[in-house]
């Protein structure tokens, strides 16, 4: 019987060191008040939903958001078995790093943004939907539960990816931008990067128009609905598409070599994350919006969506052409 065990026991590799266990569990206790929420709303539940709320004239698209954001939390989960069990390392590069990437697009602006709005309320700022005095989506705690547990989903999750890639990948993003030969990708890497920054100038012109007060292109339920929580937002959207395009300029162009690799490669993955997630969802939630057509998106709104989503695809494409590279062997080690 010993010798049966024997293989399998070694095929599971060494015990899975307790702090990985412990962020495994968080991520996936995170992801339980989310769940059970919108599995409630599914369900015909109003629980936390106000009378007169927009979200109750959606009906059926409110049903079908709701199944796509249980999908879309339950994969937190499945990231973080696969991330902690020994046959996640046998997952092939792509069908890790996509979802990953879209999980840290999706969840970084809420880390970032949820904090940085409640601090604004703390010194005077208003919720969204309180200066028009239109009735709000959703009760107050609701918020404060489903981000929160974003929060957590999103540090445990973070944790667990820096420690898999850094056993799987970590000689990816070791060196600086000098140790990085100039190679054949280079010409697609810098049209690419390049596209990217022009394309750029417009979903950033208009999110920092929006984030300094301006109305030009919003419609008219945004405008009348905006409070200091809206202006968070668009602040951190122009951010997040600054640091793509410097990401994506950085790897493509090489003109700061004492660079550490991990700089740029960060810049352009959680940017170009956020940008393009963010980006598609919004254009995706504008197809499906009905109701007042005060409310529904502009032309140069949608505009804006597509553009900044085009970006955040091309610095990806940038970022995924470099670790490619670098792959496949194409490093200078400096001399010695």
């Amino acid at each position: 019987m010993s010798q049966t065990l024997a293989p399998a026991v070694a095929a599971a590799g060494p015990p899975l060191p307790r702090t990985r266990r412990l962020l495994r569990a968080v991520a996936v206790v995170a992801c339980l008040p989310y769940l059970t929420l919108k599995t409630l709303w599914v369900a015909g539940s109003r629980l936390g939903i106000p009378p007169g709320s927009p979200l109750l004239e959606h009906g059926t698209a409110l049903v079908v958001a709701n199944v796509v954001t249980v999908a879309m939390d339950g994969a937190v989960i499945v990231l973080a078995l696969l991330l902690t069990r020994p046959w996640g390392r046998a997952v092939p590069a792509w069908l890790l790093v996509a979802p990953m990437w879209i999980a840290t697009g999706l969840l970084a602006p809420v880390m970032a943004g949820y904090p940085l709005q409640l601090l604004v309320r703390a010194f005077g700022g208003s919720a969204a939907g309180t200066s028009g005095g239109g009735e709000p989506f959703l009760e107050e705690w609701v918020f404060a539960v489903v981000y929160g547990g974003f929060i957590v989903q999103g540090l445990a999750l973070g944790a667990l990816f820096r420690l898999y890639a850094r056993d799987r990948w970590g000689h990816l993003w070791r060196g600086r931008l000098c140790d990085v030969p100039a190679g054949a990708a280079d010409a697609a890497q810098r049209a690419a990067a390049v596209a990217a920054a022009v394309l750029a100038l417009f979903p950033l012109t208009l999110r920092a128009l929006w984030a300094a007060g301006g109305t030009t292109g919003l419609s008219a339920g945004v405008v009348a609905e905006r409070g200091s929580d809206f202006h968070v937002l668009e602040s951190l959207y122009v951010v997040y598409l600054l640091a793509a395009v410097a990401g994506g300029l950085l790897l493509a162009f090489r003109r700061t070599p004492a660079l550490p690799v991990r700089v740029p490669l960060v810049l352009a993955g959680i940017g170009s994350g956020a940008v393009a997630c963010w980006g598609g969802w919004m254009a995706a939630a504008a197809l499906v919006t009905g109701g007042d057509p005060a409310d529904r998106p502009t032309g140069l709104m949608l505009l804006a969506y597509a553009g900044q989503m085009i970006v955040g695809l091309l610095v990806a494409l940038v970022a995924a052409r470099f670790l490619a590279a670098r792959s496949a062997g194409a490093v200078r080690r400096p001399a010695t």
